[in-house]
Parts: C-alpha cells; structure tokens; sequence
C-alpha cells in the first residue's frame, strides 16, 4: 500500500502540521518582541521633538487666543 495513501498516518502528520504551526508562532512572536523592543530603545529624533514642541506652543497660543 502506497505510504500517502494510508489513513493511519493523518493524525500524526495533523500532529506534526499543528506543532509546526506552533513553532512558528512562537518564533514569530519571539522575533516581534525583539524588533518592538530594539524599537523602543531608540532615540526619538530631534526633529520629531522640535516638531511636537511647536505644536504644544501653537495649541497654547491657541487656547490663549480663545479665551
């Protein structure tokens, strides 16, 4: 009998199908973690915070103007 053919074997290639999925989740995950936290180390840069500086002033000039 063809080994393809051969339904004994569906459930332990089920088996190992779902723990290759879970291996690669976790490796997934593990990867993402690692990015988002090399991510979060970094320096913002000082243009981005030169911009949020001249927003924060620009909405308080606003809020002054409005009263």
């Amino acid at each position: 009998m063809n080994a393809k053919n051969n339904p004994s074997d569906a459930p332990e290639k089920a088996r190992v199908r779902r723990r290759d999925i879970k291996n690669a989740e976790t490796e997934i995950g593990l990867k993402l973690r690692a990015l988002y936290a090399s991510v979060q180390e970094e320096e913002i840069p000082a243009r981005f915070l030169d911009l949020l500086e001249k927003l924060d002033e620009a909405e308080r000039n606003h809020a002054h103007m409005s009263k």
